[in-house]
């Protein structure tokens, strides 16, 4: 065995097709990209759902509504999901902070308490917003809740 002989363990690469390097190679002349338009050319490239000139699928369905603009979109946390946080950080009071460093929630997230679950520590929640069936369960678990102005997060 020596230098000239060593060769890649079988399947651990892969033959790859090496265009424009002469006619006997099978892949010469166009390089296999065909004979002319655009994407025979160098430096050709595609807009983004582009068709080759058919009407495009995101122009084709009909769009109706209204979006708004201005729509504040508030992440979903259930009570049952709180008693669970609650047990795990040892706390009795549970914070913006803590849902988001607990990973329940993004960086600029704004969150809701919601009433799915059931609490049984007697906890204090600060948040952007609660549920009404979410402050009846908080208030008779003997808890109390903080409404968190938005621009504070």
């Amino acid at each position: 065995m020596n230098l000239s002989n060593i060769t890649p363990a079988s399947g651990s690469t892969k033959k790859r097709k090496r265009v424009g390097r002469g006619e006997g190679s099978g892949h010469g002349g166009t390089s296999t990209r065909g004979h002319k338009g655009a994407k025979s050319r160098s430096g050709y490239s595609s807009k983004i759902g582009f068709e080759g000139g058919q009407m495009p699928l995101q122009r084709r369905v009909p769009k109706f509504g209204f979006v708004s603009p201005n729509r504040l979109e508030y992440k979903g946390i259930n009570l049952d999901t709180l008693q669970a946080l609650s047990e795990k950080i040892g706390k009795t009071t549970i914070t913006i902070q803590d849902i988001k460093d607990n990973g329940l929630a993004g960086k600029h997230d704004l969150i809701k308490i919601l009433g799915r679950g059931e609490l049984k520590a007697k906890v204090e929640v600060s948040a952007h917003k609660f549920s009404k069936t979410a402050v009846a369960a908080i208030e008779a678990a003997g808890g109390s809740m903080q409404t968190i102005d938005r621009q504070e997060k």
